[in-house]
């Protein structure tokens, strides 16, 4: 089931032109929204910031606005039967809207943290500003931390700065306060980063270099499906870093919620 240019279609596939430039290159951009009290407007649901999210980056590349009518009506009628939405829009104006249901350890996760590893500094997002249909660098560098046994991983810059998880951004704890990369670092102002700055009481913006990082007593990454998730461990080249999932300071973030 899903949602596409004005209708309800139940069916596993979506037919498009084989010209269509968001097959051929990812010429789309998305935003994914978790559905809180069954509601769009809900402010944990934040309706308006991923509209206007969308509405930024389509202004950006010079591309068509959807009909907002029919991607309201879209996201109400699937919201009845998802938790989670992922808002597609093409370059021509076309809009795609799916579901999907809550990961079934996702309060695992929550609980008692994951494990990353830092990517290759190859596996780079385009456009990090942007949610684009090309994720292909993001999804690669999961992939591979996936193989490795990890959930996540950490996109770095060419300096070896941590940027963000290929899934959100990044925070973490120490000296009585919460530190998360600055967007200047080439980061994607995610819907979830943009509340917590507002909801934190102390939150600082600085690159997260290779001692800022040994230092955390806590780390977490955050998004939109997720709300948060502390990270216990983080694999890379020079050796692994260990953080306490269960650090009191998370119940700051938690407190959101």
């Amino acid at each position: 089931m899903y949602w596409y240019q004005g209708k309800l279609i139940e069916s596993p596939t979506i037919e498009l032109d084989i010209n269509d430039l968001g097959l051929l290159y990812g010429a789309t951009v998305f935003t994914t929204l978790r559905i809180y009290d069954s509601s769009l407007d809900d402010s944990l649901t934040n309706w308006v910031a991923h509209c206007d999210r969308l509405l930024l980056s389509l202004q950006s590349f010079g591309w068509q606005e959807p009909n907002w009518n029919l991607v309201r009506q879209g996201a109400e009628i699937m919201a009845a039967h998802f938790p989670i939405l992922r808002i597609t829009l093409f370059a021509d104006g076309r809009e795609w809207i799916t579901g999907r249901f809550l990961p079934p350890d996702l309060i695992t996760k929550q609980q008692h943290g994951i494990s990353t590893t830092v990517a290759f500094s190859e596996f780079y997002r385009s456009l990090p500003s942007h949610k684009t249909g090309n994720y292909l660098s993001a999804w690669l560098a999961k992939t591979h931390a996936q193989q490795m046994n990890c959930q996540e991983a950490i996109l770095i810059d060419e300096d070896g700065n941590w940027l963000e998880t290929t899934t959100g951004n990044l925070w973490g704890w120490q000296n009585g306060s919460w530190w998360t990369p600055p967007l200047t670092e080439g980061i994607l102002p995610g819907i979830m980063r943009s509340q917590l700055l507002k909801y934190l009481p102390i939150v600082r913006e600085s690159p997260w270099t290779a001692e800022l990082v040994r230092e955390f007593e806590a780390i977490a990454y955050t998004n939109s499906l997720v709300e948060i998730i502390p990270i216990h461990t983080v694999n890379q080249p020079t050796g692994s870093l260990q953080y306490n999932p269960y650090h009191p300071s998370l119940k700051q973030i938690r407190g959101l919620f």
